[in-house]
């Protein structure tokens, strides 16, 4: 279908601004966002309703190609953009319109001399579709052609979880609202937590989204996203010579923070940097690979950026070996999908700057877990096996029990003083209360030392009943 004339005179007038996407944990950049602008200019008072217009007037999805075309054209002017993200927000209105085909993007980025691995296409649940036009139906058309998937303001939306479960996107959004003063909320911090923690261990990278102050940005990299844009970072820009490959004032932000756990396990010294496979490999290489390397269970799988998309099992791979046809079937490259893809299962995945704590809860909350992708700026780094982080968890332990109580098994003074500097440090507020059980001293004469630590226990008992996380609950001990 083509274009009215006054819709290419307006392709003409509008513009794409840039907003960096960087990641949390370096202040290194990860992507950007198109952003529409110069709307007004043709006469329409939002992004919404501009695109309501052309929705109206059934030319929706060859609108947004034009756009889509611009919009890559400009992104291409970025000089390391080669290396980088373009998130584009997608109108999931697209698969209604009556011109709706295959393969055009594939044709633009053909014509742009960029790869897939480079887009990411961003959709959001502002119209809710009816029959079979729904989020579902798009991310996966979108999924099939192996391009990256990211549901943009996460937590509000219609479906929510439904999505994460059905379709499993390479990136998700969490809403502005839940990001707002998240440092001051405990409700906020425990709900993006657990969206969090669930994304992560499905292999799904994190955007802390609309991050506008330096305590957002710690709480968030604290909690675990991976990813952050807002203002804080960096306004939408029309000129691409604004893009630069970091952000320093961030990179001050997160050297200087003074929570920062400061770990002494080297989590390089359990890494193993296996060489990892490309998704588009031919499964005769895949099992070649196992064969000669009887020892590895799982085998990371990446895509042209390096980064990982998720692994392969040696047990699944030998099951179709071991089955009458089975080698057949691994190898019939004419099927119409690649066999390769359907075999890769979801992993968690973890930046190298991830606390220890992080990396433990992510593998102790899936307990059919066979460990932790690592990932530095956002590429595969290396893999930390189960029996890897067990040692790590074992280790942790061992220095755990010589810094706790060894009556109540709470942490002691090394730890609580450790807490106190933490706290004194942080731009959260915080309430110290201190328990002193009267005429202890008086008791223990009458009733025995035995007494005694029974009370203590009993106290003890109670504030890890009441007093749960976030709390944190310690003994002080020593004369």
């Amino acid at each position: 279908m083509q274009l009215p004339q006054q819709w290419i005179e307006n392709l003409k007038i509008l513009d794409i601004a840039f907003q960096p996407i960087i990641n949390i944990h370096t202040g290194k950049l990860f992507a950007v966002e198109a952003l529409l602008r110069n709307f007004q200019e043709v006469g329409f008072e939002s992004i919404f309703d501009l695109f309501d217009k052309v929705y109206e007037d059934n030319i929706l999805y060859t609108f947004d190609l034009a756009l889509r075309e611009k919009t890559i054209r400009k992104f291409t002017s970025i000089g390391h953009y080669k290396k980088i993200k373009l998130f584009y927000n997608l109108d999931n209105r697209l698969f209604e319109m009556p011109d709706f085909s295959h393969g055009n993007t594939t044709q633009i980025l053909k014509n742009c001399n960029i790869k897939k691995d480079n887009i990411c296409f961003e959709i959001s649940e502002r119209h809710e579709l009816s029959g079979e036009c729904n989020m579902e139906k798009i991310i996966r058309h979108y999924q099939d052609e192996n391009f990256c998937i990211a549901i943009d303001d996460f937590g509000v939306g219609y479906s929510g979880f439904k999505l994460l479960y059905e379709t499993t996107p390479n990136i998700i959004k969490v809403d502005r609202f839940f990001l707002t003063d998240i440092e001051k909320d405990f409700k906020k911090r425990l709900i993006v937590k657990n969206i969090v923690s669930i994304a992560v261990q499905l292999g799904i990278n994190v955007v802390a989204e609309g991050i506008e102050t330096k305590a957002e940005l710690l709480t968030c990299k604290d909690i675990g996203c991976n990813l952050a844009q807002g203002y804080l970072i960096k306004k939408p820009t029309l000129n691409t010579a604004d893009i630069t490959k970091e952000y320093e004032h961030i990179q001050y932000i997160i050297q200087n923070d003074k929570r920062m756990e400061k770990s002494e396990y080297q989590i390089e010294a359990y890494l193993d940097k296996e060489e990892p496979i490309h998704f588009k490999s031919k499964m005769n290489s895949v099992i070649e690979y196992f064969q000669k390397n009887e020892k590895t269970t799982a085998l990371p799988v990446i895509n042209s950026m390096n980064e990982p998309v998720g692994i392969l099992l040696e047990s699944e791979i030998k099951s179709y070996l071991y089955s009458p046809y089975g080698r057949a079937l691994l190898l019939n490259e004419s099927a119409s999908k690649s066999k390769l893809k359907s075999l890769i299962r979801n992993c968690g995945v973890a930046d190298i700057g991830s606390t220890l704590s992080t990396l433990i809860e992510l593998f102790s909350n899936n307990p059919v877990s066979v460990g932790l992708i690592i990932t530095k700026d956002s590429r595969y780094y290396g893999f930390l096996s189960a029996r890897a982080i067990i040692s790590i968890m074992n280790e942790q332990n061992i220095k755990l029990a010589l810094e706790q109580n060894p009556l109540t098994k709470l942490p002691g003074n090394t730890m609580i003083e450790k807490y106190i500097d933490e706290v004194t440090h942080s731009t959260h507020s915080y309430l110290l209360c201190y328990f002193d059980l009267d005429n202890f001293k008086a008791f223990n004469d009458v009733y025995g030392f035995r007494s005694g630590d029974r009370v203590i226990l009993l106290f003890a008992a109670l504030m890890k009943k009441y007093l749960v996380y976030p709390y944190f609950n310690a003994h002080i001990g020593g004369g």
